[in-house]
């Protein structure tokens, strides 16, 4: 009879770095951490095995993976109008770790479909309609995609009174489709859980395993989320554990991420202004904003926000987003990249923050008690610097948005958020919770 493992290694498999932390199921202690170039050109398991090897990771000790490779998972939307149940899809797909690649509303025509194809998603989230309201656009498009034979699996998450209508439409089309709870059951009430959970599913069954990233089948035994969806796991667990609104900025070289878990408060937990509602833990993704791919873009955007940008940091974005793999080499670069660090983190917080529409709210992050940091330009920057880029956060008073009073603000420089998001859906809840509080309590030195 085997022993139950005594260590997890955990890995998130990025489309540039493989990152990985060996954790005592017991206690949470970090019995180290290691990055390597993810090996696309090979195998990406060639990557987790280096890693593995560097940190001597016992052969009893129980695998997990997160990725990102190969582009994440890409998802499409299909609703009934694109400002009700196309943008609570929309919503939904960030929360559950996708790129929305493509937004689709009312009923779908053949030019609609050749977009939808040409988007290349991974999933097709069809929502449409409340309970028991219109059924006609979401059967519709049923029968639009089953006709199409596009060969991608669908999360069927509309009117639930539509449903086992629009899945047998699906199905005789031989389109893979996953029925769970609707997005939007009423007008100004979003469902999120269901469909997050249900596109988690289709990612590990469906797509995984057919990016070409691994010969054989291990690669995609061992993976367990994509990595949005693993880190977003991961701040709920923090922010229990704090019992506290936390917010995390993670500024990547493609995007800038902005993840944010608030606990509603008065009158905040009673309103229902919006058509869609506030999603209380959620995810944006602005791939406007990354530090090397998108450079000029953040450049533009700081422009568009009215944020200052001298001659040397638009020059300093132009050699970077030729040269994505170039690192600062003197302090005076460092001090650049330090400062399109922040940018990016401004104006992704900002649009987090701001309302999605006109006419409804904003998100409520005036009580956040903790802003952490992530992404390899913060981890790797001197504390000083690091702290520096989220303090402008905190302090972002012409921002258009509510800014914290009393905000503390830490980086995961042992990126250890994704490690607790994999240990918690694996049923690890405790160590889960010891890991988190290490995050929360990361000293201030790299």
């Amino acid at each position: 009879m085997s022993r139950p493992p005594t260590t997890a290694f955990c890995v998130d498999v990025g489309s540039t770095f493989t990152k990985a932390a060996l954790v005592d199921l017991a206690t949470g202690e970090v019995r180290g951490t290691g990055a390597t170039p993810t090996t696309l050109d090979t195998d990406v398991l060639d990557g987790v095995a280096a890693l593995s090897a560097c940190l001597e990771v016992p052969g009893s000790a129980t695998t997990m993976l997160c990725s990102s490779a190969g582009g994440g998972l890409r998802l499409a939307v299909v609703g009934y109008e694109r400002l009700v149940t196309a943008e609570a899809g929309f919503r939904v797909g960030l929360s559950a770790g996708a790129k929305v690649v493509h937004v689709a509303a009312g009923e779908l025509t053949t030019a609609q479909l050749a977009e939808l194809a040409a988007s290349r998603p991974d999933i097709v989230l069809l929502v449409g309609g409340t309970d028991g309201g219109n059924a006609t656009v979401l059967l519709h498009n049923a029968r639009a995609l089953a006709g199409a034979r596009l060969g991608i699996p669908v999360v069927l998450a509309g009117n639930a009174r539509a449903a086992s209508r629009a899945r047998s439409v699906l199905a005789a089309g031989k389109v893979p489709v996953t029925v769970t709870d609707n997005v939007l059951p009423q007008i100004g009430v979003i469902h999120p859980e269901p469909a997050r959970a249900a596109i988690r599913e289709v990612f590990l069954r469906h797509v995984i395993g057919g990016k070409g990233l691994s010969r054989g089948t291990r690669f995609a035994r061992l993976v367990r989320a994509a990595t949005p969806d693993a880190m977003l796991t991961g701040i709920e667990v923090l922010a229990a554990e704090l019992a506290a609104d936390v917010l995390v900025v993670d500024v990547g070289g493609a995007t800038t991420d902005v993840y944010s878990c608030l606990e509603p408060q008065g009158e905040e937990a009673e309103l229902r202004k919006d058509v869609v509602a506030t999603i209380w833990h959620a995810r944006t993704v602005e791939a406007d904003l990354g530090m090397r791919w998108n450079a000029e873009n953040v450049v533009e955007a700081a422009q568009r926000e009215a944020l200052p940008v001298a001659e040397p940091l638009q020059q300093w974005a132009r050699q970077v987003h030729e040269e994505p793999g170039r690192l600062p080499e003197r302090a005076e670069e460092a001090a650049l990249d330090r400062d399109l660090a922040t940018i990016a983190a401004l104006v992704a917080v900002r649009r987090h923050a701001r309302p999605a529409a006109p006419g409804e709210n904003g998100r409520p992050l005036a009580e956040l008690r903790w802003v952490i940091g992530s992404g390899g330009v913060l981890r790797h920057a001197q504390p000083q610097a690091a702290s520096a880029v989220l303090d402008a956060v905190v302090t972002d008073y012409a921002g258009g948005w509510r800014t914290p009073s009393a905000a503390t603000t830490v980086v995961d420089r042992r990126y250890l958020l994704f490690a607790v998001g994999l240990l918690a859906g694996e049923g690890y809840a405790d160590t889960a919770a010891a890991l988190a509080r290490q995050v929360a309590s990361a000293p201030s030195a790299p």
